[in-house]
């Protein structure tokens, strides 16, 4: 126990630190043992077993701690004291209590290592309900220990595949019956399609209420078919989406962060109750289509209450011809309108934005454009937000609350 507490975890410089404050060491040693364990449950592993120093009574009272929660970062001891400390402490903590949450971010990890982690998950599989795992290693040793964890209300991994020579895609596995999972949260993975050209991976979670896909593909298949009914929050950023559709069968949705590809069509019933929606459209997002899969979009949002976009996404939808002129079917119930500013970087949709305005400025008159034209010469700033877009975003909701951040 001195060796994992001394010469792992307590730095030097926060010993005295730790043995500050005699007046609050003291009120929490009026707490029980039950409590303690609660409080401690919130840190990360490393900081829990510092306790250990506190005093006789803190001696062991971090083996019993229902959680394990360990992320290597650039504060942390090096890489072989950390990989040292983690084998130590899984070696050292009581296995009667059963471990209820484990959240590991260790990036590179030794297959040694994953194992003594993984049988431990193995061992209270019937008891942990909290698992976030994100790791460079075989993804198939993890998914087959997830699978096992039948108590599961929440899962959350973002796994880089190594295969035999580099890293290679990690599958989403068809057939992972998790009955109790609510919150799901998915980083790198590809969901592979069936014969029907249609992938439909998240139908089994029966309770699902939360749903998060970011970094990751779909492959052998055009639709990517989200069915669920239970399904409130939906959120999809940075995927490389190779497809031409998703589809929505989600009677719950409420929440929904749209993709951040302009080169989907967004199609069922899903859109029709979703009253929160947040768009961030790429500013690479400078094609003819882009504008209108956006414009589309918004036509189908029919009970939200909440809007949130970005400057960006509002500077492409605001390239569509005429676009003030459009009469929306939509947005009739719109309480709340926040656009957040976010910088230029893409020098063709700001080509794209000038261009749209000297057009507009061809009707009013010669000089008009002429003047426009001198004004982008002498460095005019473009608008962050264009003109009308707010009002046509509001027509039916003009009672609408905006909000601008940065």
């Amino acid at each position: 126990m001195s060796n994992l507490g001394h010469e792992i975890l307590i730095p030097s410089n926060n010993k005295r630190e730790m043995h500050d404050s005699q007046e609050n060491r003291v009120r929490l040693n009026d707490l029980s043992d039950c409590v303690l364990l609660h409080i401690l449950s919130y840190l990360n592993s490393i900081q829990a077993v510092q306790t250990c120093i506190l005093s006789t009574r803190w001696k062991h009272l971090w083996k019993y701690i229902p959680t394990v929660k360990l992320h290597y970062s650039r504060n942390s001891p090096t890489v072989k004291r950390f990989d040292i400390f983690l084998s130590n402490m899984l070696a050292l903590r009581d296995n009667s209590i059963a471990l209820q949450a484990l959240d590991l971010d260790r990036g590179l990890i030794e297959p040694q290592l994953l194992e003594k982690i993984l049988n431990c998950v193995y061992s209270h599989n019937a008891h942990i309900r909290q698992l976030e795992i994100s790791a460079i290693s075989q993804s198939y040793p993890i998914l087959s220990c997830v699978s096992s964890c039948k108590a599961l209300t929440s899962l959350k991994l973002s796994l880089y595949n190594i295969g035999n020579k580099n890293y290679s895609e990690t599958l989403f596995p068809k057939s992972l019956n998790l009955p109790l999972l609510t919150s799901l949260y998915l980083v790198n993975f590809t969901f592979c399609g069936f014969e029907n050209g249609c992938v439909e991976p998240f139908s089994p979670f029966t309770k699902l209420n939360s749903l998060v896909i970011r970094h990751s593909k779909i492959k052998k298949a055009h639709i990517l078919h989200i069915s669920n009914e239970t399904l409130v929050d939906l959120a999809m950023r940075y995927n490389s989406f190779n497809f031409v559709e998703i589809q929505l069968s989600t009677p719950s949705l409420c929440r929904f962060t749209f993709p951040d590809s302009l080169d989907q069509k967004i199609c069922g019933t899903g859109l029709s109750c979703v009253k929160h929606v947040n768009i961030d459209a790429p500013q690479n997002s400078y094609l003819m289509k882009h504008r209108f899969v956006l414009l589309g979009w918004l036509r189908d949002l029919a009970s939200v209450e909440s809007l949130k976009l970005t400057s960006i996404t509002l500077q492409i939808l605001s390239l569509v011809p005429d676009l003030l002129k459009v009469k929306l079917p939509s947005l009739c119930n719109l309480k709340s309108l926040e656009v957040e500013l976010i910088p230029h970087y893409n020098e063709l949709l700001i080509v794209l934005m000038k261009d749209d305005m000297l057009k507009k400025a061809i009707p009013k008159s010669f000089e008009e454009v002429a003047k426009l034209r001198k004004a982008f010469k002498a460095g005019l700033k473009l608008p962050s937000i264009p003109d009308g877009i707010v009002d046509f975003l509001r027509q039916n909701s003009p009672s609408a609350q905006v909000i601008i951040t940065t």
